[in-house]
């Protein structure tokens, strides 16, 4: 997807979500349905870890977004640390729920409603802030699924961004439309 230069702070959002969500799918791509479970010490999260608590996160931020705080009762933050799903295909659909509820919620907003006030545990947020908590925080996640799945499957790995000592290349391509930042 090429950079789209634009003024609207929700256009780039939806965009940067679409990014960073593709980047941890060719992370996730890239191990083996055994490495999306395994952990680096027992203080860490598996990738599979990672996504379910992602998808947890996403459908108590974003169910009922404009009008409910972000915090559903219902949702049991703890469980999201254990117990992952069972298979890759399980993992997936997760992960797929969890984004559906992200792009529910934005994709109808208007500029005139990242004004408007809604909470998270209680304290007020503009929506614009509530959005930016969440493409900081979801930023940080993804970064840890990249991070583990290179770790895990260093031989094998494929960059998903620029190559080592393949700068200049990447440069002269997207000066040339060939290639996108993102």
């Amino acid at each position: 997807m090429a950079l789209q230069c634009t003024n609207s702070y929700l256009a780039d959002s939806l965009a940067l979500f679409r990014y960073y969500k593709n980047l941890a799918e060719r992370a996730m791509a890239q191990v083996t349905d055994q490495q999306l479970v395994e952990v680096l010490d027992e203080e860490s999260n598996s990738i599979a870890i990672i996504v379910k608590h992602m998808a947890g996160n996403m459908q108590s931020r974003w169910s009922g977004f404009l009008t409910s705080d972000g915090e559903k009762p219902g949702r049991n933050r703890d469980l999201e640390f254990v117990e992952p799903p069972a298979t890759r295909e399980a993992l997936l659909a997760t992960w797929e729920e969890g984004w559906s509820y992200l792009f529910k919620a934005i994709e109808p907003l208007s500029e005139a409603d990242l004004t408007r006030t809604v909470t998270i545990r209680g304290e007020a947020h503009s929506t614009m802030q509530a959005i930016h908590r969440q493409i900081a925080h979801y930023t940080y996640l993804c970064g840890q699924i990249v991070l583990l799945a290179k770790h895990l499957n260093h031989n094998g790995w494929k960059s998903l961004s620029v190559p080592r000592g393949k700068s200049e290349e990447y440069n002269r391509r997207v000066q040339t439309g060939e290639a996108s930042q993102r």
